[in-house]
């Protein structure tokens, strides 16, 4: 079992909060795709193509790409990896790229989930974080798909927005559910350094939601969505039953999955890949027959840590029976001695062998842990 997921880098404009690596310069999109599948070709043995079981087409902005191009590029994925076994096929898109016929195309390519950047339902919220759609958009989007027999939607929100109050996140929300997709996506809003959002805040001219009101917002979407049936399998997601991701839920639990094209990252157990964030890098490497990847060996401590993190971001949590097979029965020890007062604290409950935060802890994530990690 492994997962294939392929970076689109390009975007019509820059999203204010924005810090990945993407770029308006679609001149270069036909280069970029035969450099793609030359990378495939180089890289196909890294995994086990009878076994690519989730295939995720993320970006920037996929949408933008023409269903023309999109076709050159899965058809070429398939000659090299083979992807009658994918049983998980995502692309990302926005909503103004929706059209009838741009999603009966993604269906014929085999696309049977979508993920959406909607982020707000809000025109005001909207315009404050330079997003292109509108939410009349983005309904409509959501129900061409439906319409097209896509029954596998995601949708991304995002709280803490300039200006947002806990009454419009509340309408968010419940516009997401009266959709009725399968899978909700919800992040705090953070500004990162670099980004148009990060200046905004330091000139002025936004206010950072506080802490307070971010934590109000968390709480609401969480009752909501649990009242609405859906799972809270990871801080960040919520999907229907049977609807988790797949692809995504292979970060957390360690699968072994490919990343294609600039900036996208590959991990094999113990080694992580990392392609240039630059087209231009990018594609002269592999126009000139070599690998555009740099390596990092994650030591013993990085896997561990690594393992404290992603694993207690997940409902299904930290089994320790394995963590000690990993890392060592002192390891381990150390894990649970310093578990204790957390457990004491209410902040992290221990089923049989494994270590799940509860909901005050899932508040308080971060530091615990921070508390929990490599001495």
């Amino acid at each position: 079992m492994a997962g294939l997921y392929i970076h689109i880098p390009y975007c019509k404009s820059k999203c204010t909060y924005c810090d990945f690596y993407s770029t308006p310069q679609v001149e270069t999109m036909e280069q970029y795709v035969h450099s793609l599948l030359c990378e495939a070709r180089l890289r196909k043995n890294e995994i086990d193509s009878e076994q690519v079981s989730t295939l995720y087409i993320g970006g920037g902005t996929p949408s933008v790409m023409p269903t023309s191009m999109l076709t050159t590029l899965i058809t070429g994925l398939d000659k090299v990896f083979g992807l009658k076994n994918v049983e998980e096929f995502t692309i990302e898109v926005n909503p103004d790229d929706v059209t009838t016929h741009y999603v009966t195309a993604l269906r014929a390519l085999g696309v049977n989930r979508v993920s959406m950047g909607v982020q707000s339902f809000n025109d005001d919220e909207l315009q404050a974080i330079n997003r292109r759609h509108t939410a009349k958009q983005a309904i409509h989007a959501v129900n061409s798909i439906k319409d097209a027999g896509i029954d596998n939607v995601s949708v991304d929100l995002i709280y803490g927005l300039p200006g947002q109050s806990l009454d419009s996140w509340q309408h968010n929300v419940e516009q997401a559910i009266a959709l009725d997709v399968q899978h909700i996506s919800a992040y705090c809003l953070s500004y990162e350094k670099g980004t148009r959002l990060w200046a905004m805040r330091e000139q002025g001219k936004v206010m950072e939601t506080s802490d307070e009101l971010c934590i109000a917002m968390y709480e609401n979407l969480v009752k909501s969505l649990k009242k609405a049936g859906f799972e809270h399998y990871e801080i960040s997601n919520f999907a229907l039953p049977g609807f988790r991701s797949r692809h995504n839920s292979s970060y957390w639990n360690f699968t072994p999955y490919l990343g294609l094209g600039a900036a996208a990252h590959s991990y094999d157990g113990n080694v992580r890949r990392y392609n240039p964030s630059s087209i231009r890098q990018y594609i002269k490497a592999l126009s000139g027959g070599s690998t555009a990847y740099s390596e990092e060996h994650l030591e013993l401590w990085e896997r561990h840590d690594e393992e404290i993190m992603l694993r207690l971001r997940t409902s299904d949590g930290l089994d320790t029976t394995l963590f000690e097979h990993r890392y060592g029965q002192k390891a381990c020890e150390n894990l649970l001695s310093k578990s204790k007062p957390l457990i004491e604290q209410g902040l992290l409950n221990k089923d049989n062998n494994t270590l799940i935060l509860t909901h005050k802890g899932v508040m308080l994530s971060d530091n615990i842990i921070r508390n929990l990690m490599w001495d």
